[in-house]
């Protein structure tokens, strides 16, 4: 029966007629809609597909099939952190007695969640190293955002407000100078080292009065760990800076290294990657900030408190007073992903979230030296939790790292990041995660193999893949410039 409706548009099915639902009788149909401006009445009904209730759970059901996830295979989405997320977690933040609240219900009738509220406040400072958390951010850049005013305003508080600029690394995600710039600070770039890691020498020299902070990810975009972060650290320290954690890679460091004990000063978390939460296509997300003592009053407002230590209350708290950054979200963030990370770290507990970091860092290595006899790589040594490719050794066959990512969805692998970091012109970067099996390691070792060997046997091939996926290979650039978004479009194409 799939095939029926394999690959067709749900317009493609519709026939006059059928209907696939049953509406209630409007009961507004005789008042009048005067009060609506004329512009936004329609004059005519809409196109609608016509079709019954079977045919649109079919449609939608073999959409869903083409869809590529974590649950379905393989996804070494380098930087995203793309980790198997256990089904209790979902389970939990789909509760009837979380999923069902509202945020202006009296603070009596929801203490269950605020203990949720203030016990991963808790636990993430103490995985973290820092004195204290928000949970108010609804994302990883929207943190950095935060993260950045709360630089800002502890400088501003000081009365030294020519401390305009913060310094990010060459190999940093864009959205750190991206969430710099919407602060109002200017960027500074400093270089790194042919081993990937930051060039303390060309860091000196940047270093004056006019510095707010630093911004660091460590280990860095490559995978690699900062082995000079004390000195780093030291450094901006001693120039009046202060340090900004990246925790977009915290997912090897956790339960092995805090970033509070190693110099920084602020952070935000990807409670999405390193804490479990389907992710992908602009969410759902969280960006918890930390920080160390003595910059909690910088933090936004509200935040949950226990109302009295020796009682199991809670309560919301403006306590962080007239330097508050004031409220940056609704309400208190995005409460589902924060119960899914909860879940996780009391799933896990103390004794197996130190796990986490040594397994995503052998899954990584593994991989590595399995293929860098057929791959590019540009940096030897052990990595972390992720490592860099230059596309293919042998690069006479003209087979690109476009053309080796689009090669494994013929053999139901998801393609790692391609093209990022921009240091490496065929970058392609690999993040196993923790929670993938030797056996998965070992087929997408095998695979990767295979297409390095079909690029010399038969580079057409490679470089015309995809062959076997219900849609064959696209114009990239014609597509994000000029997208087909309706079927009218497709039917305009066509005719």
């Amino acid at each position: 029966m799939n095939n029926v409706y394999y690959g067709k548009l749900i317009f493609e099915l519709s026939r006059e007629g059928r209907h696939g639902y049953s509406l209630p009788k409007n009961e507004m149909s005789d008042y009048r809609m005067d009060f609506l401006p004329s512009a936004l009445l329609r004059s005519e009904a809409p196109a609608l597909p016509e079709v019954d209730e079977m045919t649109v759970v079919r449609h939608y059901t073999n959409m869903s099939n083409n869809n590529f996830g974590v649950d379905t295979g393989f996804y070494p989405l380098g930087s995203c952190t793309m980790k198997y997320n256990p089904k209790i977690n979902e389970d939990m933040a789909a509760h009837p007695s979380f999923c069902n609240l509202h945020p202006l219900q009296d603070v009596n009738t929801v203490q269950g969640a605020l203990e949720v509220y203030y016990k991963l406040q808790e636990s993430l400072a103490e995985l973290a190293g820092m004195k204290e958390f928000t949970l108010n951010p609804f994302a990883g850049a929207h943190g950095e955002l935060t993260g950045l005013m709360v630089m800002r305003s502890y400088h501003m508080s000081r009365g030294d407000e020519k401390r305009t600029k913060v310094i990010v690394p060459d190999s940093a995600h864009g959205t750190n100078p991206a969430s710099a710039a919407v602060c109002g600070l200017d960027v500074v770039v400093v270089k790194s080292r042919p081993d990937g890691t930051v060039d303390v020498d060309d860091l000196r020299p940047l270093l004056d009065d006019t510095i707010a902070g630093m911004m660091m990810t460590n280990p860095n975009t490559l995978g690699i760990f900062e082995h000079s972060i004390a000195e780093i650290a030291k450094l901006v320290h001693e120039c009046g800076g202060l340090m900004y954690y990246d925790g977009a890679n915290l997912n090897p460091m956790l339960g092995k290294v805090r970033p509070g004990d190693i110099g920084f000063d602020i952070m935000h978390i990807n409670l999405h990657k390193t804490f479990s939460t389907p992710h992908g296509g602009g969410g759902p997300g969280s960006g918890p900030v930390g920080v160390r003592a003595g910059l909690e009053q910088f933090l936004p407002n509200p935040h949950v408190v226990r109302k009295d230590l020796d009682e199991d209350t809670y309560r919301y708290d403006v306590e962080f007073g007239d330097n508050s950054l004031g409220s940056i979200s609704g309400f208190l963030g995005n409460f589902a992903v924060m119960m899914r990370a909860y879940t996780y770290i009391l799933t896990l507990g103390h004794e197996n979230v130190k796990n986490v970091g040594p397994l995503a860092t052998l899954n990584a290595n593994y991989i590595k030296e399995s293929l860098k006899d057929v791959y590019e790589l540009p940096i030897g040594g052990v990595c972390k939790h992720e490592f860099v490719f230059d596309g293919l050794k042998d690069k006479s066959t003209g087979v690109t790292t476009l053309d080796v990512a689009k090669r494994l969805l013929d053999y139901g692998f998801h393609a790692p990041t391609i093209y990022f970091p921009l240091l490496f012109h065929e970058a392609l970067m690999v993040e196993p995660c923790e929670t993938e099996s030797k056996e998965t390691l070992d087929a997408f070792i095998a695979v990767m193999r295979k297409i390095a060997e079909e690029a010399k046997t038969d580079p057409e091939m490679v470089k015309s893949a995809p062959h076997h996926t219900p849609v064959r290979r696209l114009d990239d650039t014609l597509a994000a410039l000029k997208p087909v978004v309706t079927y009218a479009e497709l039917s305009s194409m066509e005719n």
